[in-house]
Order: C-alpha cells, then sequence, then structure tokens
C-alpha cells in the first residue's frame, strides 16, 4: 500500500507549512496512472493526520485521466490504464497527463 507513505509525505508537508496553524482543508491533484487509489488516501489522511495541526481536515482529490500522444501517428488519446500502447498499435507514446501528484492546496486558520 504505497498510498500510506504518499499520504504521509502529504501531511509532513502540510503541517510543515502550516506554522502551527489548524490546517481546514488540503487539495492535491493524483493522476489515474499513478495507481494510487483515492478511498485508500483519504483513510491514511485520516489516520495520519491524528495528533497534527491537520487532524479533522478534508482531503479534496482531484484525479486527472490518463492521456498520451502518438509519435508515430501524431494524435492525441485516453489512456485508461498504464498499457502505453496507441490505438494505431505504435507504442512509441508520450504520456501528456495522469502522472501527476502534486499538493495543489491547503486552507488553514
Amino acid at each position: 500500500m504505497h498510498e500510506l507513505s504518499i499520504t504521509q509525505s502529504v501531511v509532513d508537508m502540510v503541517c510543515e507549512r502550516a506554522g502551527g496553524r489548524p490546517v481546514r482543508t488540503v487539495s492535491v491533484r493524483v493522476g489515474v496512472l499513478t495507481a494510487v487509489v483515492a478511498e485508500s488516501m483519504r483513510f491514511c489522511f485520516d489516520l495520519i493526520t491524528a495528533g497534527t495541526v491537520a487532524e479533522g481536515a478534508r482531503l479534496e482529490i482531484d484525479q486527472p485521466p490518463g492521456a498520451a500522444r502518438c509519435r508515430t501517428c501524431e494524435k492525441d488519446f485516453a489512456l485508461p490504464d498504464p498499457v502505453l500502447l496507441c490505438p494505431c498499435g505504435s507504442a512509441d507514446v508520450e504520456i501528456t497527463s495522469g502522472r501527476e501528484l502534486q499538493i495543489i492546496s491547503m486552507k488553514v486558520g
């Protein structure tokens, strides 16, 4: 369960930046190709924030879909899973969305 270590890192960064102020909301962007399960991340968040300035905070998760561009046929296409294959059959693709893993914002106070 890599969600635990990812969520721990998010909470550590948020608590550090909060400067002792209570954290109300944390917004993250986690692309679908990262293989992070949103519900597992929420569960871990509630456990990890206990006893911190982020305890009771709401976790908002934006999950952008996977997308890629084929270098062979030069078309953009949806990438629903980590199988990097264009509908034209080429494996020469560039991922353009879906691997994001970012803290977008946090509300404190």
